[in-house]
């Protein structure tokens, strides 16, 4: 009985260790193809259900699919929306175990030829460099897994011989309701509905339970599969934990659809058997796992904008709007957490730009929604959480990504001192006729706020650099004007120096809108700065 044991436990071992690797080592040799990918493919929630479903069979963890897709929606790279469709999709995709395990894992006894890979990949890792390592651990969880295959199938035959789950009482609802239950108590012990449903799926092919016990088992698998997901939204974000109660709510809800029609699920399938030859055991079970799932897909998918309102609903968000995207589960992926603390301060800096602009305009009312304080208090902590994300020194782009925040939150800092209008505002313009630098500097603003909202087209930077540096010219042109009004009497000197400080005014806020948009509109290319050639031209004194 020990040695049985062992076997199962080893078994179960091997099968998540193998899942580990070759999860981990495929996302790390993929490197960012992977996110850009799901990022990329996410426009509708059909393609978001693809993209979910494609990027779920390749990395083999729909929790890992689940997670990932968590951040990018805390980060506002996905819509909640896109992230239903994508978990949607991950739940779909996960199916593709089944039939791995059915088709090549239990059918074919490769566990003896997969000792080879295990070794090459162990030699990969340790010998090659770069990407390849990576490749490595790929290669050797992918032999792990038929070899944690193999061991868990020796241990179930020799289980049958001292319990035999397939004579125990598999009819009514109490019996139905325990064995659901131990469904899911075996994906939250394993952590992996992968290795809960490779277990179920030895245990059927060794004849340790039968068909129907095996079917309430993979219908609680499901179900217990969205415990990592819940698990990492404790204590973050509103849009964290509505992506989780998505998931949730899919797979209960499919689970329920399965229990209700599991009579006609098993007719179906015994149809299929006799006669479009589908063997019975495994592989029908990997089928019927398949089926029900893709009946909740055929169920929700039409509906999934109206499923997120009512999500939306039922978390509406009460946090702090500005700092939103912060969550604290994605500072582990530097890109990720890069891009919440860019969209943080985009939006920041939206809400300085309109706040000037709207007193400017003589719009007083403007102040009701967003005041000073609380502007502050989103840049302390957009940049503190900055800080807590891992250096990216290997990384050039990322590197200077992040040095691109930290001048923008640099001009931010400076900007925030320029919220207050001059308190001779008035009577500067009116004595040194400064409308059309009233009016740049209104423009400058608008097209600054639009473009970090990304509703102008991609030259807006290259526009910004222009109008800010006739912005400075202004100035220039203005300060010879004044002093030569001043030398000849027309204007007093008193109010000469509110001129001057008016327009200084006028073209350092001009000039740190520009400098902020352009640290952060994008990091595509290695180096997201503009060029130094006409910055090295307005140096100030602050």
């Amino acid at each position: 009985m020990t040695i049985l044991i062992f076997k199962l436990l080893g078994g179960i071992g091997m099968f998540l260790m193998g899942m580990v690797l070759l999860s981990d080592g495929i996302k790390s040799f993929a490197g960012d193809a992977l996110r850009t990918a799901l990022l990329r493919f996410t426009g509708s929630p059909f393609k978001a259900f693809i993209s979910g479903a494609l990027i779920t069979a390749i990395v083999q963890s729909s929790s890992a699919t689940t997670v990932a897709v968590i951040g990018f929606v805390s980060a506002g790279l996905l819509t909640f929306p896109q992230s239903i469709g994508v978990v949607i999709g991950a739940s779909f995709g996960t199916t593709s175990t089944g039939w791995i395990v059915s088709v090549l894992g239990l059918k074919v006894s490769i566990g003896f030829y997969a000792l080879p890979l295990v070794g090459i990949g162990a030699f990969i890792k340790l010998l090659s460099r770069g990407r390849w390592k990576s490749f490595g651990l790929t290669l050797a969880g992918f032999g792990l897994i038929f070899l944690g295959i193999e061991t868990l199938q020796d241990g179930m035959q020799g289980l049958s011989d001292f319990f035999n789950l397939a004579e125990l009482p598999s009819t009514g609802v109490f019996n139905h309701i325990v064995i659901i239950v131990i469904g899911i108590a075996m994906t939250v012990v394993m952590q992996s509905s992968s290795a809960a449903i490779a277990t179920i799926l030895t245990a059927l092919h060794t004849a340790s339970i039968n068909f129907e016990q095996a079917a309430y088992l993979v219908i609680g698998a499901a179900i217990g599969t969205t415990v990592t997901g819940v698990l990492a939204s404790i204590g973050s974000e509103v849009s964290t934990k509505r992506t989780a109660l998505s998931h949730v709510f899919f797979n209960v809800i499919t689970g329920i659809i399965a229990l209700t029609i599991l009579p006609v699920f098993l007719w179906l399938i015994g149809w299929v058997q006799i006669n479009m030859k589908l063997e019975p055991g495994a592989t029908s079970l990997a089928a019927f796992h398949t089926f029900f799932i893709a009946v909740g897909v055929m169920v929700f998918l039409p509906f999934v904008n109206e499923f997120s309102l009512w999500i939306e609903r039922l978390l509406p968000n009460k946090g702090p709007e500005l700092t939103r995207h912060l969550n604290a589960t994605v500072l582990n992926v530097p890109a990720v957490a890069l891009e919440s603390t860019r969209r943080s301060l985009s939006e920041i800096a939206y809400q300085m730009f309109n706040i000037i602009r709207g007193r400017l305009s003589c719009s007083v009312n403007y102040m009701s929604s967003f005041y000073l304080t609380e502007l502050e208090h989103a840049l302390e902590r957009t940049q503190q959480f900055l800080a807590k994300i891992p250096p990216v020194t290997e990384d050039l782009p990322l590197s200077n990504f992040r040095l691109a925040q930290l001048h923008a939150i640099d001009h931010l800092m400076r900007l925030r001192t320029y919220l207050n209008l001059p308190s001779v505002l008035d009577k500067a313009v009116f004595f040194g006729n400064l409308q059309k630098e009233i009016a740049l500097c209104c423009e400058i603003l608008e097209i600054s706020g639009k473009g970090l909202l990304g509703r102008i087209t991609s030259d807006w930077i290259e526009i910004l650099e222009k109008k800010s540096l006739e912005l400075s010219e202004m100035q220039k042109l203005g300060r010879l004007a004044v002093l030569r009004q001043t030398a000849v009497g027309d204007i007093e000197p008193g109010m000469a120096l509110n001129i001057l400080d008016t327009m200084r005014w006028f073209n350092r806020v001009g000039y740190h809108a520009w400098r902020i948009c352009n640290y952060l509109s994008g990091w595509e290319n290695e180096e997201p700065f503009m060029s130094k050639k006409t910055d090295t031209n307005r140096k100030f004194d602050e």
